[in-house]
């Protein structure tokens, strides 16, 4: 392994370049580190106040030399020791017979010179607990479990100090110092200040309160402003604290007007006390770009569109959250090309509320078919997007729609002004609990909370619930200085995650969150309920939520569930949360306490993306080799020239991957029983992947979100495009893009769509479209174009892969027509309409799944590309199963991924009076009509590249 530096804070200023998404970043490269060995006495003691220190203080003897031979200032930017608890250090250093000393400057004065460590006010001795950590240390703080103890005097002013510099100092028997380094202070800060009362603004008749978490803090001031920008403010008021709480109480009359916090605080990335100005962590409302914070009352009249308050009880019916199908959207993507909607409302959540435009007629329809959710990707105040419009830049559209389908200039003129577009995915958070302004009219004032609100309640009209993508797991920037800078100016050090170093760990990219200290887990609840309960949404999305504790995610869950119509106007039980449990970086493997990752979130019923079916249909993984095919994409039945290895190693990578799927389609679930290609009984979790990774997890289907696109990486109709063969029709990859996601609609569990998978949806083979503009990432409701061959993707993460991507955009056969996309987007609706036609697509439990889902082409003299399905209903009235269908006691899906039509004849299906089911025999799909199931050999007959459903009615 690595011995990897981070790079200090100062250098670790967030910036545009880095508001990327990617799923894994590489490592900064390995840097040298600092070894400080020097000699040193022990450093005079002083007390600048008579209260600052309950205990005797000893003064050194001038005498004495100092000699600090290779210690140097930069020690100090390094933060390896923790103060964990009031009386406990964890250092890892080896003291034996020597010592160490906490020292401290009220005004950042430390310093480190060849004559030692200066500027003090303070000196303590340490003495080592040879008994080591205690367990609810070790248990907090798990990567440190092996650091050394030092005790504090109990009677230490602690909650003073904290907001001091502090340093330690190790030195030996003979006085050398051999190690000095800063603290990093969240175990203390959450033994001494944790604090479960009012945070924000509050409002009564008579008054505004403000109350500001700053236990480091040494002064607080509130600038309160009339206007959004500009100008003096109209009054600068000290904040009191009380036990790391400042607060203060001010006239009605600042409702409407807008505030910022000016916090004076040691920053341990600059060294200084800083006077740092805020934003308030808990804003509801803002001016444009997060200027300032506006005192908003999101519980006045005149922010409710009509019918707010009775928008619960209009809600959707859910019975079970096994009824829950999800379609991923983003709010600029929805309508900024939609010519039927008006210009002043394109790419924003007004867009939403109109009756008649393309893409409200195109969300009518998947509502019908049966989609319940609406993921909106990010929507809260996130950096890269000016709020104000007319700073935005564009590219003429008309010249980019003349250049050739492979060329590279369209691609060189949206990334010339992709910084100052109107486009950017989100996930570079600012401040997580107010609407992003660039989606409204305006983004000063109200009016953002205004139109979101009746974008929720339109969507809800509709007859789809909303899902917010909530990013907890990272923040956009860092330090006292950067203007989308909020917490780290608040509390320094407390709500970024930092490495053994002292530095903020970016395994997400950028500024990674610590959920596991108390006050960022209460930001990230109370976040949750007030949009929740301000903004009536039904459903929360983590993305990367392995970065974020299952401590954290389970209390979450709890206290959404708690809200109730009657006293909050939400029925919490309803709410439901999923997220990206991937295990990777500084949390892998538990390394900051139990993670919501895949294997730990189970059993919470918190649903998590499953990778394994994406990955076996499509072929290896995102990461992988861009050829590697799958299951859906022509692996050993249709080669497109990648070295798979012999026939025999495809055909068991095919069959593997029948397995993967055959678990998915079975919810994912650890426990399932399965005949693997081998003729083994295994259950999920002994179905192995990814290194001898077990695909199952789950414990219960709606802990399992399948999916096979989403708006990272290609999507589905582009990575089809990319592996298969070149030669072969435009029909057979369209085909092939019907077929996945039919997989992925008559799964158990919960089914995920990537907004345009149903529409054969292009973006030019860009694999990260985070922030490739409108042009790249156009959807067309229309259903005129699919935004195939647009250009050579952006440069920055595609350049690799334009030797294969630049044949495939030149070559007119690979664009999908009109026609094409008409018929995808009826083979969409038709199998939502299947799946919601019987309960038996929709098993609530684990237990209903294992007894009625049976998989019959298995063992190893499987016929290669077939799945083969069945979901047993019971009889009112006769022993055994219940019956749950009061139309079909039986179903059978055959899922064929041949490039021709194929049989399976299975003795354990023969003598069912099976039928095609009736959606698809009035289907204007001709192919799938040819499907045949013979009674006397139990035989099926499906034509290439089909799911067909046979079922078999009810005798009345």
């Amino acid at each position: 392994m690595v011995d990897v530096l981070r790079v200090p804070f100062p250098v670790l200023q967030s910036s545009p370049s880095l508001s990327f998404k990617p799923r894994l970043c590489p490592l900064i490269p390995p840097s040298r580190r600092l070894h400080l060995k020097s000699n040193s006495l022990l450093f005079p003691l002083f007390s600048s106040s008579p209260s600052f220190f309950k205990l005797p203080l000893r003064c050194s003897s001038p005498s004495m030399p100092l000699q600090l031979s290779s210690l140097s200032q930069d020690s100090l930017l390094y933060s390896r020791a923790y103060w964990v608890t009031k009386t406990i250090i964890a250092w890892n250093v080896d003291v034996v017979e020597g010592s160490c000393y906490l020292y401290a400057s009220k005004v950042a004065a430390l310093s480190v010179t060849d004559n030692g460590i200066q500027g003090h006010d303070l000196e303590i001795k340490l003495e080592e607990d040879r008994s080591g950590l205690p367990p609810n240390v070790i248990e907090k703080f798990p990567h440190i479990r092996d650091y050394r103890a030092f005790k504090l005097p109990p009677v230490l002013d602690a909650k003073n100090l904290v907001k001091c510099q502090l340093a330690v100092a190790e030195f030996n028997s003979q006085g050398k110092c051999r190690n000095a380094t800063g603290l990093q202070l969240p175990g203390v800060l959450d033994e001494l200040f944790s604090y479960d009362g009012p945070l924000g603004a509050f409002y009564s008749a008579e008054a505004v309160s403000l109350c500001l978490w700053a236990p480091t803090a040494q002064a607080v001031y509130a600038h309160i402003y009339k206007d959004p920008v500009g100008g003096s403010p109209l009054e600068i008021i000290p904040l009191e604290e009380t036990n790391g709480v400042w607060s203060t109480k001010g006239p009605k009359s600042w409702e409407g007007c807008y505030y910022m916090y000016e916090v004076s605080v040691y920053h341990p990335s600059t060294l200084h006390i800083e006077k740092c100005y805020a934003n308030d962590p808990y804003a509801r409302g803002l001016s444009a770009d997060g200027k300032r914070t506006l005192f908003v009352n999101l519980h006045a009249d005149d922010l409710k569109p009509e019918g707010w308050d009775e928008l619960a009880d209009m809600k959707p019916d859910i019975l079970s959250f096994s009824d829950i199908s999800i379609y991923e959207l983003h709010i600029r993507d929805f309508s900024a090309n939609d010519d039927t909607v008006n210009a002043d409302f394109r790419g924003g959540y007004m867009a939403f509320t109109l009756k008649d435009s393309a893409g409200v007629l195109h969300l009518k329809k998947l509502s019908k078919a049966g989609i319940t959710h609406v993921h909106l990707l990010p929507t809260f105040q996130f950096a890269a997007v000016d709020d104000e419009k007319e700073n935005w830049k564009y590219v003429d559209s008309k010249i980019l729609e003349k250049l050739p389908p492979d060329s590279a200039e369209q691609q060189e003129k949206i990334t010339a002004i992709q910084d100052d577009d109107a486009y950017n995915w989100g996930y570079n958070p600012v401040l997580w609990g107010v609407p992003k302004g660039s989606y409204s009219s305006d983004p000063n004032g109200p009016c953002r909370i205004v139109e979101f609100r009746k974008m929720i309640q339109a969507l809800t009209h509709i007859g789809l619930r909303v899902v917010l993508d909530v990013v907890y797991n990272h923040l956009h920037a860092n330090g006292p200085f950067d203007k989308d800078s909020v917490l780290d100016k608040i509390v320094p050090g407390y709500y970024l995650r930092r490495n053994t170093d002292g530095f903020i760990e970016n395994s997400t990219c950028v500024n990674n969150t610590a959920s596991e200290h108390y006050m960022v887990e209460r930001l990230i609840i109370d976040d949750l309920l007030s949009w929740a309960i301000n903004y009536k949404v039904d459903g929360f999305r983590f993305d990367l939520m392995g970065h974020i504790m299952k401590r954290t995610m389970v209390k979450a869950k709890d206290a959404l569930c708690s809200l109730t119509k009657e006293r909050d106007g939400v029925d919490g039980s309803r709410i439901y949360i999923y997220g990206e449990g991937w295990d990777f970086g500084e949390v892998a493997k538990n390394g900051r306490g139990i993670n919501a990752a895949q294997f730990n979130i189970c059993g919470t019923g918190i649903g998590s993306f499953n990778d394994r079916i994406r990955d076996a249909m499509l072929g290896g993984s995102p990461f992988g080799p861009p050829l590697q095919q799958g299951f859906v994409t022509g692996l050993l039945l249709e080669p497109n020239g990648h070295d798979h290895g012999t026939k025999d190693v495809e055909k068991a990578m095919l069959a593997s991957a029948k397995d993967h799927i055959q678990v998915g389609l079975a919810a994912n679930l650890r426990g399932f029983v399965l005949t693997d290609f081998e003729g083994k009984e295994r259950k999920g979790s002994e179905v192995l992947c990814y290194g001898e990774t077990p695909v199952g997890y789950a414990f219960c289907p709606t802990e399992t979100v399948n999916y096979v696109s989403a708006h990272d990486n290609e999507t589905l109709f582009d990575i089809i495009s990319l592996k298969t063969p070149v030669g072969i029709s435009v029909e057979d990859r369209c085909r092939m893009n019907h077929f996945a996601t039919s997989i992925i609609a008559l799964t158990q569990g919960i089914p995920f769509f990537h907004a345009g998978d149903e529409m054969l949806r292009s973006k030019s083979l860009d694999r990260d479209s985070y922030n490739s503009g409108d042009w790249f990432n156009r959807l067309d409701f229309t259903y005129n174009s699919n935004n195939w061959g647009v250009g050579l993707p952006p440069k920055q993460k595609n350049e690799n892969s334009w030797p294969l991507i630049q044949p495939r955009l030149a070559d007119p056969s690979f664009k999908p027509q009109r026609s094409h996309i008409l018929a995808a987007v009826e083979n969409f609706t038709d199998v939502l309409c299947i799946r919601y036609s019987s309960p038996l697509f929709r098993l609530r439990t684990a237990n209903a799944i294992q007894e009625r889902v049976q998989f019959h082409n298995t063992g190893p003299s499987w016929v290669p590309g077939f799945i083969v399905m069945s979901i047993e209903d019971g009889n009112e009235g006769i022993p055994g199963l219940s019956q749950l269908d009061p139309i079909f006691s039986y179903v059978v899906v055959v899922f064929n991924a041949c490039p021709t039509e194929e049989s399976f004849s299975s003795p354990t299906l023969r003598g069912r009076t099976l039928q095609l089911h009736p959606i698809q025999v009035t289907s204007t799909d001709e192919t799938v009509k040819k499907s045949s199931y013979e009674a006397s050999t139990g035989c099926f007959t499906v034509p290439a590249r089909t799911t067909s459903v046979f079922v078999e009615p009810r005798k009345i």
